[in-house]
């Protein structure tokens, strides 16, 4: 049995693992939790001696099946929380990280089961991100990616964001770059990477940070 302070650490080497080649390092982890490098060296020991990780001194750390399992049934709830929670609860898509980080540590798998079934077993969160099945099976499509790689003229339909946190999201919603939202390429900006967009009738000047987080399936 895992605790909370174990899950977070699975489900944070999980992310970074999908971010970094080879083995997740120390200091990421760290980082992302925002706590010291020794305190995750401690709790890197721990999960090593419970099966979890695969973790040496100075090589950083990679999930063992078994870990990664946990892993992603733990993002398979957050992910239907979030769903639940926006769909049913009307809060914003800004609104549920936080609140979803609490119900994901919850244990009955029955209760994640009917709460799949009561979505209707979505496949994507508020976020544009796929939600694990109960085998742990991520749905994917290689035709989505960020608007950063569209061309000027190109239509394409807003499906996901890469950076979840709330300011970004807040911002998107202020400029009516939300999920669903179709846009059109109106030029690209060597200069700084930016481009600007054609929502309906109105036009939309975005960062380049913006451009490579926002995903994006052509239409």
């Amino acid at each position: 049995m895992t605790n909370q302070a174990s899950e977070n650490y699975l489900k944070c080497i999980y992310a970074l693992s999908s971010k970094e080649s080879g083995n997740v390092s120390t200091n990421s982890i760290a980082e992302r939790l925002e706590t010291k490098a020794s305190s995750v060296t401690d709790m890197l020991k721990k999960l090593k001696e419970r099966g979890l990780v695969s973790y040496e001194k100075y090589q950083g750390a990679e999930l063992t099946a078994k870990g990664q399992a946990i892993a992603v049934q733990i993002i398979r709830k957050h992910r239907l929380w979030e769903v639940f929670l926006v769909q049913k609860l009307k809060f914003g898509w800004d609104e549920v990280h936080d609140i979803a980080e609490q119900l994901e540590h919850i244990k009955s798998p029955e209760m994640v089961e009917r709460l799949d079934e009561f979505l209707g077993h979505p496949k994507y969160d508020p976020h544009g991100d796929p939600i694990p099945d109960a085998d742990g099976n991520l749905a994917t499509d290689p035709e989505v990616m960020p608007i950063s790689k569209l061309s000027k003229g190109q239509q394409a339909i807003i499906v996901g964001v890469g950076d979840s946190s709330p300011s970004f999201l807040q911002y998107l919603q202020q400029i009516e770059l939300t999920l669903g939202a179709e846009i059109t390429i109106e030029n690209k900006f060597d200069f700084d990477s930016s481009m600007s967009l054609i929502i309906g009738k109105n036009a939309k000047q975005i960062s380049a940070q913006v451009c490579d987080n926002l995903l994006v399936k052509t239409i």
